[in-house]
């Protein structure tokens, strides 16, 4: 999917899940490949279990108003955040939903793809605390929207040692499901 002039992505789910952050490496990314982003993040009083979601806006061109106003992109992290955000969703638009919780998926007009992050984080690194970083590679690998090399940049530059490791092969093992 080619960049247009301004991509707005909406990530949602549940506090707890590393959506805000999926959303702030995935913008770091993107400033890497020269785009203009503009990233807003908002989550419940709990820390995790509430509504949480990352608003990343692409663009070639400044950005003027800095709030998604209907995603081009949409990923959901649980069924709670596609059933409250899914009609934000453009027409064409694209949404990409974690299979391992989602289990209910309306009928739309988008293309969809489900991707089983949190099983996938479970399985090959022992933890569903990766599942936002499979996810990222899954939306890279689906939208083309940041590159490669600026998306594994930008994930090097956020985390040190073990943990930089482990969420760069999150990511690659996103990539392989996209």
């Amino acid at each position: 999917m080619p960049a247009p002039k301004r991509t707005e992505i909406r990530i949602a789910g549940l506090g707890g899940q590393g959506v805000v952050l999926a959303g702030h490496i995935l913008g770091k990314a993107a400033v890497k490949d020269g785009l203009h982003v503009v990233q807003t993040q908002s989550y419940g009083a709990e820390a995790r279990g509430s509504a949480a979601k990352s608003e990343v806006i692409l663009s070639n061109e400044k950005i003027g108003f800095p709030m998604v106003r209907e995603s081009d992109v949409l990923v959901a992290m649980s069924q709670t955040a596609l059933d409250k955000h899914l009609k934000e969703l453009k027409e064409d638009g694209v949404l990409i939903v974690d299979s391992s919780v989602i289990k209910e998926l309306p009928p739309v007009n988008a293309k969809s793809f489900r991707v089983k992050a949190t099983e996938t984080a479970e399985a090959e690194l022992k933890s569903r605390m990766y599942a936002n970083m499979v996810m990222l590679g899954a939306i890279t690998g689906i939208t083309k929207l940041v590159t490669l090399a600026a998306a594994e940049k930008a994930i090097a530059d956020t985390f040190t040692g073990d943990a930089r490791e482990k969420n760069i092969a999150a990511f690659r093992a996103g990539l392989n499901l996209a």
